[in-house]
């Protein structure tokens, strides 16, 4: 893929995604800054979208929060972003390992979560072309609304337990 192409592509993927309302409340209320997010996006999508691998420099060059940044900035920035991932992966582990996710308290974001995965899904068939209609529109709106409100519910700490 030419590179003006390449970086017109990924740029417009990543506004609309960070534009995206989940994608605005998951991030929200994730380990990863605005920064960060678009970092790791970039390193992995830019991966995927070039026929060859990209040299930091381009990918820096990829960024549309701020553009004009140095390999060693991208660089640090995507380490920052991968570190942050690992830790709240391990995190997840680790509550898993203690038993913590056997609590009822949990039950809602498992609940969301498995609202989330149905709601990728059947995007990404509508994506394909397979049943696009009125009413699969409409469902899909009404799901997303469900899970706009259901995440912004479950980000306050409080959903935990305690004060």
């Amino acid at each position: 893929m030419e590179k003006s192409n390449l970086k017109e592509n990924v740029q417009k993927w990543l506004m609309r995604t960070l534009k995206d309302p989940i994608t605005k409340t998951l991030a929200e209320n994730s380990n990863l800054t605005k920064t960060q997010l678009e970092t790791i996006l970039i390193d992995i999508l830019a991966s995927n979208l070039a026929e060859k691998q990209l040299k930091t420099e381009e990918k820096a060059k990829l960024r549309i929060l701020k553009e004009e940044i140095s390999r060693g900035s991208f660089n640090r920035t995507l380490r920052q972003a991968r570190t942050n991932v690992i830790r709240s992966i391990y995190t997840v582990l680790l509550l898993g390992y203690l038993g913590v996710f056997e609590e009822t308290r949990l039950e809602p974001f498992l609940e969301v979560a498995n609202k989330l995965q149905t709601y990728v899904s059947a995007y990404k068939a509508m994506t394909r072309g397979e049943g696009i209609m009125d009413e699969h529109l409409r469902l899909m709106k009404m799901l997303r609304e469900e899970l706009e409100a259901s995440l912004e519910k479950l980000s306050k700490p409080s959903t935990l337990g305690g004060v």
